[in-house]
């Protein structure tokens, strides 16, 4: 299987209506091919062959227009991208073949219009590969490797795909600051950047915006402004003014390294929210679903905020297909939980026409986990996040998932996920049968879980429950 084996194997053959690729002599001889970077550049190629290079064949170039060393190789890797869809390719993926797909590839992943899928052209993204292990990153000295990294993180921290504190987004901020500007800003020079490139070009986009409606936001952005203009000061000030960029470039990394859900490919979709009443029609909260080579991450949209993480040893999940005109594909998350008092198991509906991709880049991640450099998986489920201590050792014992998670030490955190908002299936495993508490489902526990399936309920006072 290769690195980035995680697509349906028809999502990637050349056997679509419109995939068929012309042999003419405009492919064969060389064109111009813009690869789109992180940070608003971009590297223009001349390409011989376009209808037949390959993403291998590609990347050499684009490493060799930018200057990362061999060493580098495996950190990045070309994404088809659109506002509708992004998609890591495979290293034997021909780009030119799959943008000529594309619009088979919305219909089949997203819940796109028509018209909005006729509309839509994807480009070619050089950036970071998600199977890359942070481990390895933490290792790169290489400024321009460095640079690109940044360049990413910042874009995922300010769109709000990394849920931040606040401490942590204003360190952030700071040393974005310090990089684009350098750390010899006075307070006078300090003022003049954040009014020229806005607080939105160093702090994720909802904090300077705020919320809570026209009025309050008309009548309160002036001071929220100077108050989130102070804060990044204090920050800027506390860096070293003989800090080189290498040094604040890892110090940004690292930052971001702390969150558990830096590196992941991120998908759409949506859960059911908690019935207010019995008449209420069932409603849906969209979602962004962080997949990478640690956990699962579930992800509320509008707040951001996490709602749901677990490791890979913490869950066992399945994918459905729809049975009946109207249903949705459905990626089904089991966990440890408690209902009234008693130890369950816990099932997470997630609907997306993305289901299909979700279930099988998890199945890679666990397979990838295991088999990868001895102990280094094991080594990086012992990690420590922002949102967790490190587990008891009687509670890794008792857990055949492969361990207990720490209590959570910042209940109000954005790291922290949020079970006790979340409408789940609640049912126990009493070894003899499935006893539904509700509601009712005719299901049994999955048989696709990412350690053995011995299985010992965890207590939510100790691994779940969080604010």
């Amino acid at each position: 299987m290769d690195a980035d084996d995680h697509f349906p194997p028809d999502s990637s053959d050349d056997q679509s209506n419109r995939g068929s690729v012309a042999s003419s002599a405009t492919l064969s001889r060389a064109q111009e091919v813009i690869i789109y970077l992180f940070g608003e550049s971009a590297v223009l190629l001349g390409v011989e062959g376009l209808g037949s290079v390959n993403v291998q064949e590609l990347g050499r170039s684009v490493r060799v227009a930018l200057h990362i060393p061999e060493s580098a190789q495996d950190v990045f890797t070309f994404w088809l991208c659109s506002p509708l869809l992004d998609l890591q390719l495979k290293q034997r993926h021909q780009p030119y073949k799959l943008c000529r797909q594309w619009q088979d590839l919305l219909y089949r992943f997203t819940e796109a219009s028509e018209e909005d899928i006729s509309q839509d052209e994807p480009f070619l993204q050089f950036r970071r590969n998600v199977f890359y292990s942070k481990s390895k990153e933490l290792q790169m000295d290489d400024e321009v490797v460095l640079r690109l990294l940044y360049e990413e993180a910042r874009s995922n921290v300010l769109a709000g795909r990394y849920p931040c504190d606040p401490e942590h987004w204003m360190s952030l901020g700071a040393l974005s600051i310090a990089l684009d500007e350098g750390t010899g800003l006075d307070g006078s020079q300090f003022s003049s950047t954040i009014r020229e490139k806005k607080l939105s070009s160093f702090v994720p986009a909802h904090v300077a915006l705020g919320g809570g409606g026209l009025l309050s936001t008309l009548r309160g952005k002036a001071s929220r402004q100077a108050a989130l203009e102070q804060k990044l000061s204090e920050a800027y000030r506390k860096i070293s003014t003989s800090a080189e960029p290498t040094e604040l470039l890892h110090q940004y990394l690292n930052t971001c390294h702390a969150l558990p859900y830096y590196g992941c490919a991120f998908f759409l979709g949506e859960i059911d929210k908690p019935a207010q009443g019995i008449l209420q029609r069932a409603k849906r909260k969209a979602v962004s679903i962080g997949i990478c080579l640690e956990g699962v991450y579930v992800m509320d949209i509008k707040e951001k905020h996490v709602l749901l993480g677990l490791r890979f040893n913490e869950l066992s999940w399945d994918h459905s297909y729809p049975e009946d005109q109207g249903d949705s594909h459905i990626l089904w998350l089991e966990f440890d939980g408690e209902e009234d008092g008693t130890p369950v198991n816990k099932l997470l509906k997630i609907y997306s026409k993305q289901a299909e991709l979700m279930s099988g880049f998890i199945e890679f991640c666990v397979e990838l986990k295991a088999t990868s450099e001895g102990g280094a998986a094991s080594e990086m489920d012992g990690e420590v996040s922002l949102s967790q201590q490190p587990a008891d050792q009687e509670g890794s014992k008792k857990n055949g998932r492969g361990g207990r998670r720490g209590m959570l030490h910042r209940q109000n955190s954005v790291v922290c996920s949020r079970v006790h908002t979340l409408n789940t299936i609640s049912y126990v495993d009493n070894g003899k049968e499935i006893k539904r508490l509700k509601p009712k489902r005719a299901a049994s526990f999955f048989t696709r879980q990412a350690s053995a399936p011995t299985y010992s309920a965890v207590q939510v006072s100790e691994s779940l429950e969080q604010g």
